[in-house]
Formats: structure tokens, sequence, C-alpha cells
């Protein structure tokens, strides 16, 4: 844990920085079972409805459910999907899948049936965890799949399908959680490819452990007496996940939960209050959306904000500054390797514009067009050296991907290491700062999520008017970018703002919604590179903002 040091900098952490990775590890009894059992965990807000979990449920219930899915069959080395809102099931679900040896897959409740499909045949998953409201999709996709059972959370006990409470009831007395090494596979984050289907990021229950030192700054010094987090982010995605809910549980702090997908600024501000939120993670749409709002003036706990996805600017900052008096600390990662550079306004000073420091533990540097690693003030890729613990093992079943994200590099002690390309474009400065240029491929980041083209157009050619399409991210005030999609259409039909209707419809009931193209530009022919590619730079460099 990185200790509060009086006069503490960056310099004086980062030098006395040392990895201590134990070779056993469960990230599902660290977060339950190693915990004080009297202790608060979780409070669960529905509604008019809240309901307080302690560790010690935590532990029984992820136990019951263990012992509940080893007795329906899941063993070390099974693929678990959750796709849960937030709240007790969802957390539960994943301590138990951990503490079985078994792999996690978080899965928002935002995809529709072929980005759902895609993830779970591509992982072979062997039970699905889900609720009422996702249950019919969930059906219908895992028709097409073998040996798939599925859970219903809060389901009809007697019904078609088993439900996690009665799985809980009928397991066997006194579970002992596998006693995995912190190298064995825990979770698999699907992230959106560019150039093909989405890749799958697995890693290792170490993850946890290499988040730790940028969650503990980021937060100014979590844990602190009395701290409490909350994120409107679905704990489907890592920034949920392991920016928020696993870290805090691990420091034994209480995470707030709230079920509901729809971010309203207004509610967002109160929960804060009623629940003496001191710590919270709020994307950029999502801190937008506040500084749009009108908001109550109310008195608060907060003493600082997380945020990440896109640069917030000068202006942001200081809003936060003046309304809530606290700082936003901006972070930067990927789902390959999370929170690798960002700010601790208690430590350091922000830059604002700049992405911010490394944070101790992690090795970050610009790679050069010469494939050396550059000096201050030379634009080039970002890399991360891989010997590090919140490094992905590599991609599900994916080992050309794989070899094609990592690369070795002759680093500062003159030795030869193995780096993990960010495909992120920047610079550092003299004073170890660093600044985000672009991408370096197409990925659109929208509201916080990433989206690879890849997928869309793979949904859109299904349309029976679609010839070929090429989607780019344009941009967009609220959300950073949203989709756009270039379409020449089919011999038989004709440009029309009701067939536009139709193909953002066609693409939002089979993706996720964050997903579909809020624009659709139809186009003769679309620029191709002599060997075929659709050289999307060059719409991109011809896009027209969205219209409102």
């Amino acid at each position: 844990m990185i200790e509060r040091i009086a006069g503490a900098t960056h310099a004086s952490l980062t030098e006395g920085f040392r990895w201590d990775v134990p070779e056993q590890f469960n990230i599902g009894t660290a977060c339950s079972t190693e915990q004080d059992q009297e202790a608060l965990a979780l409070v669960e807000v529905v509604g008019e409805q809240i309901r307080r979990y302690t560790f010690g449920d935590l532990t029984e219930q992820s136990d019951h459910l263990a012992g509940g899915l080893q007795r329906l069959g899941v063993s070390r080395g099974d693929r678990v999907a959750v796709m849960l809102p937030q709240g007790l099931a969802c957390g539960i679900a994943h301590l138990a899948t951990y503490k079985l040896g078994a792999i996690a897959i978080p899965l928002t409740q935002l995809f529709g049936p072929q980005a759902l499909g895609y993830r779970l045949g591509d992982s072979g998953t062997r039970v699905v965890i889900t609720d009422p409201a996702s249950l019919e999709l969930v059906v219908e996709v895992t028709r097409d799949l073998d040996g798939v059972d599925i859970v219903v959370a809060g389901g009809q006990p007697g019904g078609e399908h088993v439900t996690l409470e009665g799985l809980m009831e009928d397991a066997p007395f006194g579970f002992e959680a596998e006693a995995t090494r912190s190298e064995d596979p825990a979770v698999i984050i699907y992230t959106s490819g560019t150039t093909g289907a989405p890749k799958g990021a697995l890693h290792a229950h170490r993850v946890l452990l290499g988040h730790l030192p940028g969650f503990e700054l980021m937060y100014d010094y979590f844990p602190r007496e009395g701290d409490r987090i909350w994120t409107p982010a679905d704990w489907a995605w890592i920034g949920g996940l392991f920016d928020v809910l696993m870290p805090a549980w691990f420091h034994g702090r209480p995470v707030i939960a709230t079920p509901k997908a729809r971010f309203e600024p207004e509610s967002a501000l109160r929960l804060m209050v009623e629940h003496e939120v001191t710590a919270t993670f709020l994307p950029p749409t999502a801190l937008k959306m506040m500084r749009q709002a009108d908001l109550p003036d109310l008195a608060h706990s907060l003493r600082v904000i997380m945020s990440g996805g896109e640069p917030l600017g000068g202006e942001m900052l200081a809003w936060s500054r003046e309304r809530f008096g606290v700082d936003i600390n901006e972070i930067y990662g990927q789902t390959e390797a999370n929170i690798l550079v960002g700010n601790s306004s208690a430590v350091w000073d922000v830059r604002p514009g700049s992405m911010g420091l490394p944070y101790p533990g992690h090795h970050v540097a610009v790679l050069g067009a010469d494939g050396e690693l550059a000096a201050p003030g030379t634009e080039g890729e970002i890399v991360l050296r891989a010997d590090d613990p919140v490094v992905m093992l590599g991609y599900w079943n994916n080992p050309g991907a794989t070899e094609d994200k990592f690369t070795t590099i002759t680093g500062s002690d003159d030795q030869p290491h193995r780096w993990l390309r960010t495909g992120d474009l920047g610079s550092v400065d003299e004073d170890g700062y660093f600044w985000f240029s672009s991408r370096e491929d197409d990925v659109i980041t929208s509201a916080g999520y990433r989206i690879g083209p890849a997928e869309i157009e793979e949904c859109v050619i299904g349309h029976p008017a679609v010839a070929m399409v090429a989607a780019v991210g344009v941009p967009d005030e609220l959300r950073g970018e949203v989709v756009k999609v270039f379409v020449k259409l089919a011999d038989a039909y004709s440009p029309s703002d009701e067939l536009a209707g139709e193909i953002r419809a066609h693409v939002r009931a089979r993706l996720a919604t964050y997903e579909y193209p809020r624009e659709v530009e139809f186009i003769d022919e679309l620029p191709m590179t002599t060997t075929g590619k659709v050289r999307r730079s060059e719409l991109r460099s011809a896009r027209r903002a969205p219209k409102p």
C-alpha cells in the first residue's frame, strides 16, 4: 500500500516502490474472506430500498454460490459469464468465480444478440449468470451454443432455469477456495477490435494487485478513514470492476451500488450526499452532464473525483474545484493494462491537458519511429514494460493478436525487455508528464466506451441495402465522439432518411446500445488503398459534425 507521508513526491514514491506479488493469490478470498467480517462492504440502493451487506455476508454468500456452481459442474478454468447490473448478485458472482479458480467474463446488459453471442461463443462460456431483465436475450443467444447453463439471479423458483438463490441453498456446507497462483487466469474482459472481431483480454489474479498503486493515488491516498466509493460505471467494464469495486473491497471499504443504468445528474448528486460518498469515478460524459445541469447546492462529503477515457481540459478541472471544492484526478489506461498514468493532486501538480505521471511500479515510455525508446518531446507510441502485474496474460484464443500487442525493446538499463504496445500516440516532457496525441488505430471513444469499427461494420453489412460500409468517430460535445457510418448502397436501393433510420435500428438491435451509428451518410464510393482497405483517415478528415 502507498503510505501517506508528509512531503512525499512522485519521485520519492516511485524510486522506493517494489512490487510485492505473492506466489499464491486469489481475488475472491482477498476481497471477502480475508476482510473484517463485521465491516460494511456494500450498500445497494434500488429506488427507495437500501440494503446493507457486511464482508461476512459477502464471504458466506460467495462461498455458497461457489459451492453451488461447483455442484453444477463448474471447475477450475471454466468460464462463467456475469451479465448483471451493479449489486450484491454481481459482486458475489465474481467472488465465487474467482474462489473456484474459474474465469469470470463480465458482460454488460447493453449488449444485443450479435455482440453477446460472439463473446459467449468465443470464450466457450460454461455458465451465464443473469437476471430476469436479460433472460430472454440470453436464452435466445445460447440456443446455438452447446453446454451452456443459465443461472438467474432473482428468478422464479421451480422455473425452467436454475436460480442463483436456489443454487446457493443447495450448495454443500463448507466450501474451500482453490489455492490459485497469482499468475493463474481470473477474468476475460472483451475490448472491441479495430480490424477484426472483439478480443478478450485475459488477466491473472495478480491484476488486482497491479491496480492498487494507481487506485490508491488517483483517489488521493485511498483508503482514508470513513472512505466510501461509488461510480455510475457498469461493473462489466474494467473501469467499474477494477477502478472501483475490487480494489475498494481489497482495502476493506464499502462500495455504493446503483443498479439503474441511466445516469441522472441530480440523482447522482443526491445519492453521493445521502450515502456520504468520499471518492467517486465519474466518466467524462457524466461530468459534462452534471456541469450542464442546474444542480442544487447540497453539502457533500466528496474529497476526490477520478475520471478517465478522454481529456477533460482546464475548464472542467476548474469547474470541479469551484462546484464541489475537490480536484478531478484524470487517469490513463487500457483494458489490456489499466491505470498506468495519471494524477494525484495530493502528491504532484496537475497540468491541465496532460495525461499525468506514471503511477509507481509502471515503466511507461514512448517508442520512436526508429524502434527505440524516444527522447523527451518526441512523439511516438506509448508503451509499457510487460513485467508488470497489471498487464494481461494475452488475448483469449488469439496468439497472433497477442504477439502483435507486444514487442522487445532495449530499456534504459541497456537490457532487452518485453513491452506492451498501447496503440496510442503521445510524448513525454522533461518532467516526466505524458501528453496524448491520438490513436494509432481506428478505435472510437464515445461516452467512455472504446468502440472498434470492425464489429459495427460487420453488423451494418448484414442489412440488405448495404453493399459497403466504413465506421468512424465524429466529434460530439457531450460524448467526445459518436459513431458515424459511411454507406455505399446496393444497386436496388436509394438514399433516404427512412433507410438511414433502418440502418441505425438494425445495429442498435444487435450490438450494444452505445455502438449504434448516430449519423449515417450515403456515399457513392468508399476511399480505398491499393490493397483494398478502407482509408478511414480520409473519411475522418472530411467528416461533418453530427446532427443534434
